[in-house]
Order: structure tokens, then sequence, then C-alpha cells
């Protein structure tokens, strides 16, 4: 159980932030600017919640993803291995919470109309807010690619869990725009009436 009292503490004043163990960091670090994307993609998550009664089952496959991306979070909060010392093992994200996700784009892709376009995004405000996830989580992943490649100790399970969730949030976004039926098509070229003037 975790329980916090402070709110404030200051020792972030400095620029810096800890992680779960190690030196503290500048906030501008790689890996905090990283688990900070995550933590922004999980707030996206809240809102789009808010527009979800239409939806139950959607909104607890959103809520149970809320959940594993603070797993995820303090799997990159947690840098390096742990010591034999350590009387708990880290929290890391684990391939059942991948596969997870793509149990899930499975389900929900099965119903959906096959695509003829590329889509924007829009339709409704869910699905428009599922999109924004869609590419917050992406931002994430291309953080921990490149962290990967600067601190490979990182769990790789990390990126591969971003992946699929932004994957996952393509196609929320379609089911919840009548299963692709009011998707917003791409047209290449079509400026409408702006070319009017």
């Amino acid at each position: 159980m975790v329980k916090l009292n402070a709110i404030y503490t200051k020792t972030g004043d400095n620029g810096t932030t800890g992680l779960v163990r190690g030196p503290r960091r500048p906030k501008h670090d790689l890996r905090i600017d990283a688990f900070g994307t995550v933590d922004e993609t999980n707030a996206f998550i809240g809102q789009a919640r808010l527009h979800t009664a239409d939806f139950p089952a959607i909104d607890a496959v959103l809520g149970r993803i809320q959940n594993d991306l603070f797993d995820l979070g303090c799997d990159l909060a947690t840098p390096g291995a742990d010591s034999p010392e350590d009387p708990y093992p880290s929290l890391r994200i684990r391939p059942v919470q991948t596969a997870y996700l793509e149990e899930q784009i499975d389900l929900y892709n099965a119903d959906l109309a096959p695509l003829t376009s590329f889509i924007l995004p829009g339709g409704s405000p869910l699905a428009a807010l599922l999109h924004v996830i869609r590419t917050v989580a992406r931002r994430a992943e291309r953080l921990v690619a490149e962290l990967l490649e600067v601190e490979p100790e990182t769990s790789a399970e990390t990126l591969r869990y971003l992946n699929r969730l932004s994957d996952l949030m393509f196609v929320l976004s379609r089911t919840t725009n009548g299963n692709g039926a009011k998707d917003v098509l791409w047209v290449p070229g079509n400026y409408g009436d702006i070319s009017k003037g």
C-alpha cells in the first residue's frame, strides 16, 4: 500500500528528480521524459473515460490500461537490475500485460469495416481523444526506443507494450466511431472551399 502525505517536498527545486534507485537526474533527462510521457498518456485516458458511458466494456479496458501504465512508469523509474540484497523484486511491465492488449486488438478489430483510406482523428469526441492517446503513446514509444539505445538494460517489454497500446487506441477509436462507419477519411489533395479563398 502506497501512502503519500507530503504533496510537495522541495527536493526537485534544483531541477532534478529522484528515481526508485540511483542518483537523482535532471528533469529533462531522457528517462524522466519517457515516464513523464507515459503519465501524460494515462492522463488523456482518464479524460477519454469521461466519454465512455455508452461503451462500458471499453471503459473497463481503459481502466485496466491506466493501472498497467502505472506499472510501466514504475518500471521506467527503476533503472538497473535488482541486486540479491533487494527484499522485493522491482515492479516491471510483464509480457502478459502486453498480451492483454493484443487480445483486445484482435477482439475489437474483428468487427471493424475494412480500411479503404487513412483516417483523420475525429468523428466523435471519444474517438478523437483515443487518437490523441494513440499519438502520445507513440511519442512515449519513441522516447523509450531512444532510452533503450542509451541505457540498454531498460526493459524492452516497455517498448512492446507502448507499441501495442497505440495500435489498440487506433482500433478503439474506430470501434467508437460506429465500427468504422463514422470514420473521417483522408482525401489526398482535397482542399474543398479553402482553395476558393
